[in-house]
């Protein structure tokens, strides 16, 4: 029995082609009837159903247990998933207050629009996942942040933020790790130095100007990261940038511009400082040299 089901363009072609048809019929019988009775839908529901038992049937018949249980336990996730659908979707057409005539149009539209944009991002998070497996523990980490339920609050705009961010600080703390030689370490231990001795009094401080870059880096994100903050802050209190925000519709008070002006100057003086801060300590080189793209005597 074979892990993977391979199957040629003709069978994927036909298979597409059926779903689409079924898609096609179930918008077409969906848009005629204009106020759909509950055991109408329970008729349709029932077709479909039946219609996925008996491929997933067929699939444990022709392809093994492993790929008829695979294609059950998606199926019954995504039928979980689109139950809590029908709560969204109704919650949406009676928070916007769509007509009853309009509603299966509107629906028509949405559940198009969605087999769309699901079909997008599922390409695009394999990819992703392809490319850079550490992603995978980034979307778990946002599953359980929306699972919890906690209420909006400082609390929530923190864990947002981290779990933002966190893959910044990675990128850089993991670039220079990669540049440390592994006979850094050996050496101190090799001088007598404990384990928890070498990381404290080797690794740790190598690792302070990529700690402090992702620091500034992260900062200056957040900073102005204005939609993650607004759609996880609560009441009170508020983050800069949603305050700022909710500032611009009644006028922007002095104490806005005090802060603007001053983070410029910081910003100013912090560039300053890091290009020539490395000259007063009697370096060969500074950001000034990467810059400029050449060493100057």
């Amino acid at each position: 029995m074979s892990e993977a089901v391979s199957a040629g363009p003709l069978a994927w072609g036909g298979l597409i082609a059926f779903l689409t048809l079924m898609i096609v019929v179930d918008l077409k019988a969906g848009s005629a009837r204009k106020h759909m009775t509950v055991r109408t839908a329970a008729v349709w529901s029932g077709i479909w159903v039946a219609l996925s038992v008996a491929f997933g049937a067929g699939l444990w018949l022709v392809a093994g247990g492993a790929a008829g249980e695979s294609f059950f336990a998606g199926y019954v996730m995504e039928k979980a998933l689109s139950l809590d659908n029908v709560f969204v979707i109704a919650v949406l057409l009676g928070t916007f207050a769509v007509p009853q005539a309009l509603k299966a149009d509107v629906l028509t539209f949405g559940i198009a629009v969605a087999l769309m944009l699901r079909t997008v991002f599922i390409f695009a998070g394999v990819t992703l996942l392809e490319l850079f497996h550490p992603v995978l523990y980034v979307m778990g980490a946002l599953l359980v942040f929306t699972g919890v339920g906690l209420k909006l609050s400082l609390t929530t705009v923190v864990l947002a933020e981290i779990t933002f961010s966190i893959a910044y600080v990675t990128v850089i703390v993991r670039g220079r790790l990669a540049s440390i030689p592994l006979e850094v370490e050996e050496a101190a231990r090799d001088l007598g130095c404990t384990p928890w001795q070498a990381l404290r009094l080797v690794t740790l401080p190598t690792l302070v100007p990529a700690l402090i870059a992702s620091g500034l880096l992260v900062f200056a994100l957040v900073f102005d990261d204005f939609v993650l903050a607004f759609f996880t802050t609560g009441v009170d209190p508020q983050p800069l940038p949603v305050r700022i925000y909710s500032s611009i519709r009644f006028g922007v008070s002095p104490a806005i511009n005090a802060v603007g002006t001053l983070m410029l100057a910081v910003s100013a003086v912090l560039i300053v400082a890091a290009l020539w801060l490395p000259r007063l300590f009697n370096r060969k080189s500074s950001s000034l040299d990467l810059i400029t793209g050449g060493e100057r005597r």
